[in-house]
C-alpha cells in the first residue's frame, strides 16, 4: 500500500481530493513540495481569500491571505514541512476571509516521502475551527448554523413566524460555584424542558452559549407563547426541585413575531437575530424570570441611547465639545440678593441635537461617564464662582452629585483636588444629592460626607418632599441645606394640608439649625406667599431660568467682569 502510494502523482492526488471534497465540508490540499505547488479544494474559493486553488512560490502565496499575526507562525511550520524533518502537521492560525475577517483553521497533513526518504507530498485537510456548530452535543439540540439554513428554505413562508429566544439567568454563577459538569447538566435539562414543552410546527436550537432559540410555525400569536414561556418554567422549577435546589436559577425569554417588522427586516437573518437578542436583553434589564414581548419603539428608545452614549464618548475625547454648564440664581427670600448658583448641565450632540437633562444623567450614570463629567462639571463650576466673587465675595457655587460618583469614584479627593487647583475656599462650594433614589445610609457613604463637613463644604439635601422623601435621610446625612422640591412647592400652594404640612417642615429645618431653599417659584403671587413662611433662600424662573455663563454674568456682574470674560478664555473654559 505504501508503495502504491508513492507512485501516485501530485495531479493524481489532486484529482481524487476533488472528488472527496464534494462530499464533506473540510477543504482538502496537496503540497508538491520539491515542485512548491499547492492545490486546495475549489470550494475554499468561495470562503477564503485565495487567488487560485492551485498556485506556486507556496509560503510566500499562503502568506498574502493569511493574518497578519500568524505570519511567523505559519512561516516556520512551513520551514519544519520544506525540512522533511516531521512526518505530521497540526497547525491552528488564521486565514482572511472574502469578507476581509479573520478565520480560524486547523490544518492537519501527513507528509509522504520517496523510497529514498525524502519529502515528496503533503497530503491533509484544513477545517474551519471557529465555524458555528450545526449541532450541540451538551443540549441534543441543533445549533445556529442549521437555525440560519432551516429560514433559508423557509424563505416567505416565515412572514407569521414567532421566535422565542431563552436565556438561563445568571448562568456564569451555576459554573462558578459548583463547575462546568453541572452547568452542561443545567443546559440538558433545559433544553429537554423545552423539547418537552414544544407542539407540532415547533423547533428548538441552541444559538449560543446558555440561549435557545424556538422557532414556532403553528401560527400561535402572543397570548400562546406565553403560556409556552411559562409552561417551560414550570418544567424548570421541576427539575431545580428534583435536584434538591443545588443551583436555583430561572429564565428569561424575548419573543418576536416577523409580522411586526418591515418586510426587508423580516428577510433578513442577522436582523432578526438582533431583535431577538434585544428582546431577551430587555427582559433581563427589567429584572430576570420573564417575558419580553419585541416592541420597536423600545428597539428605536435603544438605539438613541446608544447614539447619545455614542456622542457622549466622542464629546469627551474632543475636550468636552458639546458639553455646557448653566447656571440658575438662589437668592436670600427677605431682599432677593444673590447668595448662589446651580450649576445645571446641558448638552447637544455633534448634529446639534438637545438631550433632556434627565435622560442625559441617566445615560451618563449607566455609562459610567458620569465619573469624568461630574469632575469637568466641578472644576468649570468653581471657575464661574471664582468670577462671581469678585462682585459678591459671599457667593457659593451648588453642583449636582450622581451616586454613581460617590460610590465609583474618590470624589472627595476629586474635589478637594478642584478646589485647591481654583484657589478657592471649601466654604464656596455646595454639593447636592437628589433623596428621590439611591440614598444610602452606608458607612461609605457617610465617610465622604463627614470628610466633606470636615473640609467645609456644605451638603444639600435636593428634593426633599418627592416620592422617597423621609426624616431619616436629614438624621443619617445630617445635610446643612435642605432643598423643597417645585411638586412639593405647587401642591403647598394649591392644598391647605400640603400648606401646612409645609410650616411645619420650615420650623422644623430651622429649629435643628439647617437652612432651607424653595425650588420652583414662578409668579410674583407665589413668591409672595411662600416668603409668609420665612424659608431662607428661594430659586426659581421668577428670578430666572438656567442661563449660560456669558448671560449669569451679564445679569449678576459688572461690566469690568464682563468685559474680561468677553475678552478672556474664561468663558470658553465654562
Amino acid at each position: 500500500m505504501e508503495g502504491e502510494k508513492r507512485n501516485l502523482t501530485f495531479k493524481d492526488f489532486c484529482e481524487i481530493s476533488e472528488e472527496f471534497s464534494l462530499c464533506m465540508n473540510d477543504y482538502l490540499y496537496v503540497y508538491d513540495i520539491p515542485g512548491d505547488t499547492y492545490y486546495i479544494s475549489a470550494r475554499a474559493l468561495k470562503r477564503f481569500n485565495i487567488p487560485s486553488n492551485v498556485f506556486h512560490d507556496v509560503a510566500n502565496t499562503i502568506s498574502t491571505f493569511t493574518y497578519s499575526d500568524d505570519i511567523p507562525l505559519l512561516l516556520e511550520d512551513m520551514a519544519e514541512v520544506n525540512s522533511g524533518r516531521r512526518d505530521e502537521r497540526n497547525l491552528e492560525y488564521r486565514w482572511i476571509g472574502l469578507d476581509g475577517s479573520p478565520v480560524w483553521i486547523n490544518v492537519k497533513g501527513r507528509i509522504l516521502k520517496s523510497s529514498d526518504g525524502v519529502a515528496r507530498l503533503m497530503i491533509g485537510c484544513i477545517n474551519e475551527i471557529g465555524k458555528r456548530q450545526k449541532a450541540d452535543n451538551v443540549s441534543n439540540l441543533r445549533g445556529e448554523s442549521s437555525l440560519e439554513e432551516h429560514l433559508k428554505l423557509l424563505g416567505s413562508s416565515l412572514s407569521d413566524a414567532m421566535f422565542l429566544r431563552i436565556g438561563i439567568d445568571d448562568f456564569k454563577i451555576i459554573n462558578e460555584r459548583h463547575g462546568s459538569d453541572y452547568g452542561d447538566f443545567v443546559l440538558r435539562a433545559v433544553a429537554d424542558c423545552i423539547k418537552q414543552c414544544l407542539g407540532p410546527m415547533q423547533s428548538v436550537y441552541r444559538i449560543v452559549s446558555d440561549e435557545f432559540m424556538i422557532l414556532d410555525l403553528s401560527g400561535a400569536n402572543y397570548d400562546d407563547m406565553n403560556q409556552l414561556y411559562h409552561n417551560i418554567r414550570s418544567a424548570v422549577d421541576s427539575i431545580i426541585s428534583r435536584e434538591q435546589y443545588k443551583a436555583i436559577y430561572t429564565i428569561s425569554a424575548g419573543l418576536l413575531s416577523l409580522n411586526d417588522l418591515a418586510p426587508e427586516d423580516a428577510q433578513n437573518y442577522n436582523q432578526t437575530m438582533k431583535f431577538s437578542e434585544f428582546a431577551l436583553t430587555e427582559a433581563k434589564i427589567r429584572g430576570k424570570n420573564q417575558l419580553y414581548f419585541y416592541k420597536k419603539e423600545d428597539y428605536n428608545t435603544f438605539l438613541r441611547t446608544r447614539y447619545i452614549r455614542s456622542s457622549l464618548r466622542k464629546a469627551l475625547e474632543e475636550d468636552f465639545n458639546g458639553f455646557e454648564l448653566c447656571f440658575q440664581p438662589i437668592v436670600v427670600s427677605t431682599d432677593g440678593e444673590l447668595f448662589a448658583a446651580e450649576t445645571l448641565l446641558r448638552f447637544h450632540t455633534q448634529t446639534g441635537e438637545y438631550v433632556p437633562p434627565l435622560e442625559l444623567v441617566s445615560i451618563l450614570e449607566e455609562s459610567g461617564l458620569i465619573i469624568p463629567v461630574g469632575k469637568w462639571i466641578i472644576k468649570n463650576a468653581l471657575e464661574m464662582c471664582r468670577k462671581c466673587r469678585e462682585r459678591y465675595p459671599d457667593f457659593v457655587i451648588s453642583v449636582n452629585l450622581s451616586y454613581i460618583q460617590l460610590l465609583k469614584s474618590p470624589l472627595y479627593e476629586d474635589i478637594a483636588e478642584a478646589l485647591e487647583a481654583a484657589q478657592m475656599p471649601p466654604t464656596c462650594l455646595i454639593v447636592e444629592l437628589t433623596e428621590s433614589g439611591h440614598l444610602e445610609n452606608t458607612p461609605a457613604v457617610q465617610n465622604v460626607w463627614k470628610k466633606l463637613k470636615k473640609l467645609g463644604v456644605s451638603i444639600a439635601l435636593d428634593d426633599f418632599g418627592t416620592g422617597y422623601s423621609n426624616l431619616i435621610n436629614i438624621g443619617n446625612l445630617r445635610p446643612n441645606i435642605i432643598k423643597i422640591d417645585r411638586s412639593f412647592t405647587v401642591k403647598a400652594l394649591r392644598n391647605d394640608y400640603e400648606h401646612e404640612l409645609l410650616i411645619h417642615i420650615i420650623k422644623m429645618v430651622h429649629r435643628i439649625g439647617l437652612n432651607l431653599v424653595v425650588e420652583g417659584i414662578e409668579t410674583h403671587d407665589e413668591l409672595e406667599k411662600i416668603n409668609e413662611l420665612n424659608p431662607d433662600y428661594i430659586q426659581g424662573f421668577y428670578y430666572s431660568k438656567p442661563c449660560p455663563p456669558k448671560e449669569f454674568v451679564q445679569k449678576y456682574l459688572t461690566a469690568e467682569i464682563i468685559t474680561e470674560f468677553q475678552e478672556g478664555n474664561a468663558h470658553e473654559s465654562l
